[in-house]
């Protein structure tokens, strides 16, 4: 494949899920700052000795590498396959980024639940509902709205044979 078909397939892919530039940056911000709020309370919620807050400070600190490779692969630079996955997590559709990264962030709540685990997942969890308000679509503007119900009216109208409420 060539630099210009693989630049060609790059800026393609983006537009196709219909983010803006700034929604998709605040998708990036989240998903960054997720990354750090589950490596700091997974490495937290490592120190004890219940097997079960090990295994969910263990889960959060896969989370943070998780979200850091498909968000922001330049930081895991040291990793050869970083980029393979951050391509193809850039391909994946708004709602299937939501559902797994909401599914990555109550995992570990259910293994543990506790304020460490509850805060530490909470903006992973909102980075997913971030790509799942995204994957519902731009919202419509109120002159498209009006145009709809005026023809709603109208064909309601036809329908029944009235116009302006009196029999024809």
């Amino acid at each position: 494949m060539s630099t210009e078909e693989t630049a060609a397939s790059t800026k393609a892919t983006p537009e196709d899920d219909g983010m803006t530039w700034w929604y998709r940056w605040l998708c990036k911000i989240a998903g960054i700052l997720g990354g750090i709020s589950c490596a700091v309370a997974g490495v937290w919620n490592c120190v004890t000795v219940n097997p079960l807050n090990i295994a969910a400070g263990v889960w959060m600190v896969l989370n943070a590498f998780v979200l850091f490779l498909c968000e922001v692969p330049f930081c895991c630079q040291f990793i050869e396959f970083a980029n393979a996955v951050a391509a193809r997590a850039d391909k994946l559709k708004p709602w299937q980024k939501a559902f797994f990264y909401c599914g990555m962030a109550l995992f570990p709540i259910f293994l543990s639940f506790s304020i460490t685990t509850l805060f530490g997942n909470a903006i992973a969890f909102a980075t997913g509902v971030l790509y799942g308000l995204a994957s519902l679509g731009k919202k419509g503007d109120a002159v498209t709205y009006a145009r709809l119900q005026h023809q709603k009216q109208g064909d309601e109208e036809k329908m029944t044979g009235t116009t302006n409420g009196a029999p024809e």
